[in-house]
């Protein structure tokens, strides 16, 4: 069988980047079960509840859910294991620096996606919105909306 090539979107948490500002990104490896990779290729996950910690010197994912191997048998894993990130110590060492500065950062995984056949997850280093920073944020947005389309209206009405 061929190795795949490129990258191929299994989940997003589209919830992240709406309640906070991502500051920081880094892609990590996960450590995975076989029926977990097998579940992942169908696009069985969900990272809504996910979030990462430290623990004994080493970053996991917690509460990341990938749904049991529907043909697997007593091989199954628990859907909602804790999960072990790979990343370089050098990587680990800066995540912890910056989440101990008491500054109310967390880690937030942001999408989860096989890049050349090895299955990754986007870690966002992450602050918190208040509401108003999300009504101020989504009034931008409308009023970009706003001035394409009319843009794109001009344009149209000049052809």
């Amino acid at each position: 069988m061929a190795k795949e090539q490129g990258r191929k979107l299994i989940a997003s948490n589209k919830k992240a980047r709406h309640d906070y500002a991502i500051l920081k990104t880094w892609e990590a490896g996960l450590v995975l079960a076989g029926t977990e990779v097998k579940s992942l290729r169908e696009g069985r996950a969900s990272l809504v509840d996910a979030f990462a910690q430290e623990h004994e010197g080493e970053i996991m994912l917690y509460g990341l859910h990938i749904a049991e191997y529907g043909y697997g048998s007593w091989t199954n894993h628990a859907p909602r294991r804790t999960r072990k990130l790979l990343l370089h110590k050098g990587e680990i060492a800066k995540i912890l620096h910056q989440l101990d500065d008491g500054k109310g950062l967390t880690l937030v995984p942001l999408s989860m996606y096989f890049s050349n056949g090895w299955a990754k997850v986007e870690l966002g280093l992450a602050r918190g919105l208040r509401t108003y920073d999300k009504r101020q944020v989504m009034a931008e947005r409308d009023a970009q909306k706003e001035i394409a389309r009319e843009l794109g209206r001009r344009l149209k009405g000049r052809r």
